[in-house]
């Protein structure tokens, strides 16, 4: 079962914030500036937290990680977008 995650992140090196943005590809959709959504079994949420540890300076960056709900109940239903309407991902991301 996949829970749907909001993953915002403030990072301060660009090095880092490019790295971070890479990596963030590969768990979810991009949906603004260093946001991203990201449907995830609990073993894919694992992986992205461990990575997430391993990119970013513990002393100088913030990630902040919201379960939404289940991808097919709530967390699916909870996202609203005002101005341009932004997507929401599938329920299967691709890991990478």
């Amino acid at each position: 079962m996949r829970n749907l995650f909001l993953v915002a992140y403030d990072i301060a090196d660009p090095k880092r914030l490019r790295e971070m943005f890479t990596k963030m590809r590969g768990f979810g959709d991009h949906a603004q500036l260093s946001i991203f959504l990201c449907p995830l079994t609990p073993t894919e949420k694992v992986l992205l937290m461990a990575g997430v540890k391993g990119t970013i300076n513990h002393a100088e960056d913030r990630v902040m990680v919201v379960n939404l709900g289940p991808v097919d109940g709530r967390g699916g239903a909870c996202v609203e977008f005002i101005g341009l309407k932004g997507d929401l991902p599938e329920s299967g991301a691709v890991v990478i």
